[in-house]
């Protein structure tokens, strides 16, 4: 498998490149300069397959020239030996959807499963090579967390998270700050979550800082997070789909990542029929659906925050697809994007778009909605983020099987679940230390040059 860039199609790189860099040399993102393909008869092959067995299988396509497949078996199997089922998801019957329980990682976020994954490729890619990394990532409120958990401890690496002060929940913010780690470093950034995701950009495009720290990242445009979560898409169809029966799936979405893994499964050869864009207020991807515009707005605080995204990086990667792979239309329109502040599908384009995507949002009061009345109707608490999966896949009101994916434990935002239910979600037992541990981590302003000199004088 080897890979290019969303900006440049001459250039190949290596398993290894992609993953230790996450963003290419001319700032655009890795893709494989082909998606492997499964028929039928292939697809109907997996169908039994355990989740883990899924994963190696799935796994191995993206990386053989850098791991072997026992290394695979290894890393998979020692990867999700923390999570809390035996199958590392779970699906869960409600009504007319089914819906996908991600959150059984050590972290509950979706995020774990790809992090833990990570975690260990990284103590096998730096053994082999003896190399050191510094890694820099931003947070909107699980990433952070979950790559903490991942990669504290570890040998060869620093990880610096960078998460908007005040605009993420309390427990998602002590899953962080709670880790004694002396690689793990905490900065509360006094602005939003676009602004830690463009100063992360940034450093990695100052190529004199990042290979002076040799910078790496984990953030969702990392390729090996996208190529992780495929996993659960194909696992989720052997569950509820008999042979070639079509299926979609309503997917919380900020930055783009989660669903794009979708949209790879379909082609791929997974039988999905719409991947349904579900979004809060900040919903520049579903006006982007709806007109073919791309406009970052303003960020709003909601009481899903892990949305509180107007720039999605990884929608790069399906605008490289939908303009028939070619990487100077690509170029351009993060050129114009960066210019003028926004950019506009052509009619093609945006017929490629809707061929496999449907989006809409959900308001506050929506979201609440939606807690309340599973909660009544079902006996189950669920968090904000969830909450939008489902109340737009109601809206949209697909007729085939429809997944809708729950990103996190209700726990993580117990404060919006409890004023809805009156009922507060708790931590499992093994986690609710957290709330009462000791809280490390420094307060930075808005400033690019304060945030380098900070990390420069800790590694």
């Amino acid at each position: 498998m080897d890979y290019i860039s969303t900006r440049n199609q001459k250039k190949i790189f290596s398993f290894k490149d992609v993953f230790l860099k996450s963003l290419a040399p001319d700032g655009g993102l890795f893709i494989p300069k082909r998606i492997p393909m499964y028929t039928s008869s292939e697809i109907e092959n997996l169908r039994n397959f355990s989740y883990t067995e899924l994963s190696e299988e799935i796994i191995y396509k993206f990386c053989d020239k850098e791991f072997n497949k026992n290394e695979i078996n290894n890393l998979v199997n020692n990867s999700f030996k923390s999570f809390r089922i035996k199958n590392v998801v779970e699906l869960k019957r409600l009504e007319n959807l089914n819906l996908l329980e991600l959150f059984h990682g050590p972290t509950l976020a979706f995020k774990d499963i790809a992090m833990q994954v990570i975690g260990n490729m990284y103590d096998i890619i730096l053994n082999k090579n003896n190399l050191k990394v510094n890694i820099v990532v931003a947070t909107s409120g699980d990433t952070g967390a979950a790559a903490i958990n991942a990669l504290k401890n570890k040998k060869n690496i620093n990880i610096f998270v960078l998460h908007p002060e005040n605009k993420i929940s309390e427990v998602q913010r002590k899953f962080m700050t709670t880790v004694n780690s002396t690689n793990v470093f905490n900065i509360a950034l006094a602005s939003n979550f676009d602004d830690c995701q463009k100063f992360v950009k940034s450093m990695f495009e100052d190529k004199n800082f990042s290979n002076s720290i040799n910078m790496s990242g984990v953030n969702s445009i990392n390729w090996a997070r996208i190529v992780v979560q495929i996993v659960y898409y194909f696992f989720s169809y052997f569950k509820i789909s008999n042979k070639s029966e079509k299926i979609n799936f309503s997917v919380p979405t900020g930055n783009f990542g989660d669903i794009y893994a979708g949209y790879i499964a379909k082609k791929m050869g997974l039988p999905i029929n719409k991947l349904v864009i579900a979004t809060n207020k900040n919903d520049i991807l579903k006006r982007v659906v709806d007109t073919g515009f791309y406009k970052p707005l303003k960020v709003q605080h909601t009481i899903s925050p892990s949305m509180d995204i107007q720039v999605a990086s990884n929608f790069e990667r399906l605008i490289f697809d939908i303009n028939s792979c070619d990487s100077d239309k690509t170029l351009k329109l993060m050129n114009d994007l960066k210019r003028s502040g926004e950019f506009k599908l052509g009619k093609e384009e945006l017929t490629k778009l809707r061929d496999s995507f449907l989006s809409d949002s959900l308001s506050e009061e929506e979201t609440k909605s939606v807690i309340s009345k599973v909660h009544k109707k079902h006996g189950m608490l669920i968090d904000p983020h969830t909450a939008v999966g489902i109340g737009v896949a109601e809206k949209i009101s697909l007729k085939d099987n429809v997944v809708v994916l729950s990103t996190a434990h209700p726990s993580k935002f117990f404060d919006v679940v409890m004023k809805t239910t009156n009922i507060k979600p708790e931590l499992p037992e093994s986690l609710k230390d957290i709330m009462i541990k000791k809280e490390n981590y420094d307060r930075l302003p808005k400033d690019l040059k304060e945030i380098k000199n900070y990390i420069l004088k800790r590694i």
